[in-house]
């Protein structure tokens, strides 16, 4: 994960637009998800504290969240994905772009899961930084394992596939297009339109092993600057003009 937070620092938005008595509101999570606000301080990204205060507030019939996240802390997407559980509004999630990692396990809670026109969606197995002797990294791995068989009892209640091929799909770090996860039962459908264009992120994945080239949006174009005006070129110097001028202004008339 700190790699996937250094090569994506402060590059995503966390925003709630709703409007007080309307019927309907959209989060935008177009964003990493991390695990605390002093994180999202540093890093960016969005933390479950940020998130879950902001979703509780939306007192709408309908939430549409729209997804485009890399993903990130295991547990912050797990705290997140009870509170979409949770929550007494109908949530449709749309995935944008990507809902990679921790962001693709978190959308599960949702009423409905739609995928845009060439969005992924990306399971893989669990992962740590972690240091010590042979005990502890052993004990770290029965942890990592506990993650991973989490993680395929929440896309298997939520997709109908058997437990064996999602463990086989979550070790092969497997990115699912549009189509494919609406195949494999990890959403309902794809949409009739494509997603906004102002996502405003260009992920770096480089922390995976097999991300798309697709998903990897290309950058902006650099905006134009505008020239400075040049000055004109000095016209040439006539010098035997300039020595008569100043041979007369010498002499009295």
């Amino acid at each position: 994960m700190q790699k996937l937070l250094v090569s994506n620092r402060r590059q995503g938005k966390f925003e709630v637009v709703a409007t007080a008595g309307a019927d309907e509101a959209t989060v935008y999570l177009y964003d990493m998800i991390v695990s605390s606000d002093d994180e999202a301080e540093w890093w960016g990204g969005v933390s479950p504290q940020s998130f879950v205060k902001a979703l509780n507030e939306i007192t709408a019939n309908t939430i549409h969240l729209r997804v485009n996240s890399p993903g990130g802390s295991v547990f912050a997407g797990r705290a997140i994905e009870q509170a979409i559980r949770e929550h007494k509004s109908k949530i449709i999630v749309h995935v944008d772009g990507i809902a990679a990692s921790a962001a693709s396990f978190l959308i599960m809670a949702a009423d409905e899961i739609i995928m845009a026109p060439g969005s992924f969606l990306m399971i893989h197995k669990a992962w740590t930084f972690s240091y010590g002797n042979a005990d502890d990294l052993r004990k770290q791995a029965d942890v990592l394992d506990q993650l991973d068989a989490s993680f395929v009892r929440t896309y298997a209640k939520r997709s109908g596939q058997g437990e064996e091929q999602l463990a086989t799909w979550l070790a092969a770090e497997t990115w699912f297009s549009d189509q494919e996860a609406v195949r494999q039962g990890f959403a309902d459908k794809v949409a009739d339109e494509e997603a906004p264009k102002d996502q405003g992120v260009n992920w770096n994945l480089a922390a995976f092993e097999h991300a798309p080239s697709a998903t990897i949006r290309p950058a902006a174009p650099p905006k134009a600057v505008a020239e400075t005006p040049k000055d004109p070129a000095p016209e040439p110097v006539d010098r035997e003009k300039l020595m008569r001028a100043a041979l007369k202004a010498m002499i009295p008339a």
